[in-house]
């Protein structure tokens, strides 16, 4: 039997195994999707059996960077963002890839959200400096907003946009100091994140300024945040179909399967009725 896991610290609970297990079954392959928590000293330890024991794997948490120099070769999408979420282990040796960009950007298009315009931005670390770079590949008129302990951080993500985009037009604030009209906000922050679900990253104030949100975080399915873009009468979209598009372009890359829009959208719906059944 084909095995796959995914590796991360810690990882606790996780969709992936419900949505990598659903997305096998509409294919009828019978595999093992198993979780595979590895701290960080013995990351290095487990590369043979990482490379031998299963025929794809995902990354999250702490080592979608560390884990880089243990593959043969990656694909343009791991070298744009130096980060590996999914791996390929073939008979040429292993690949690395980045399916996180695919599945933001599939779920922008599937809610019919455009990166062209004024686009807010909070936050900069991890998925966040994915975001920042397809927004300004994209075309956007980029505004960062972070706290004050971002500041090192972002001024690398800065410099790194300036050299790959040197006409895009990119500026930052602290999140106190947040003005303007945009066309969507985007979160890339954990505010709001269960189990603080009362939080939200941004003032009422805010989101009347802004004609859309799209927030990465998928528990709770709907997040303060959105429940705010939402009685205001605005387009709101959470990260669970983020999360499944991502998986989705995983198995694309292990097997070839190809997935319609209803069968897609059938697991974004089961998923989010289990995260609220039981994860919040």
């Amino acid at each position: 039997m084909k095995k796959y896991t995914l590796i991360g610290h810690p990882l606790g609970h996780s969709m992936s195994p419900f949505i990598h297990d659903r997305l096998f079954k509409l294919k009828n392959r019978e595999v093992e999707y198993t979780l595979t928590d590895i701290t960080p000293e013995d990351l290095t330890s487990k590369k043979d059996y990482l490379k031998n024991e299963f025929v794809g794997y995902n990354i999250t948490i702490p080592h979608k960077v560390a884990v880089i120099p243990f593959i043969d070769k990656m694909d343009t999408s791991a070298k744009k963002y130096n980060s590996v979420n999914c791996v390929a282990n073939t008979k040429d040796g292993s690949i690395g890839y980045n399916t996180d960009c695919d599945g933001f950007l599939r779920s922008l298009e599937m809610n019919g959200i455009s990166l062209s315009g004024k686009v807010l931005l909070l936050g900069c670390g991890g998925v966040g400096r994915m975001m920042a770079i397809e927004s300004v590949s994209h075309g956007a008129d980029l505004t960062i907003a972070i706290i004050e302990e971002a500041k090192d951080m972002c001024n690398t993500l800065l410099k790194e946009l300036s050299e790959k985009f040197p006409t895009a037009n990119v500026k930052v604030v602290l999140m106190s100091e947040i003005s303007g009209k945009y066309e969507l906000l985007m979160n890339a922050t954990p505010v709001g994140m269960f189990p603080k679900v009362e939080d939200c990253p941004v003032s009422d104030e805010i989101i009347s300024n802004c004609d859309a949100v799209f927030d990465v975080i998928y528990n709770p399915t709907e997040t303060e945040l959105i429940k705010r873009f939402k009685s205001q009468g605005k387009k709101a979209v959470g990260g669970m179909a983020m999360l499944v598009l991502q998986a989705v372009k995983a198995h694309e890359l292990w097997d070839n399967d190809i997935y319609t829009n209803d069968e897609i959208n059938k697991i974004i719906r089961e998923s989010s009725a289990k995260v609220e059944k039981d994860f919040q």
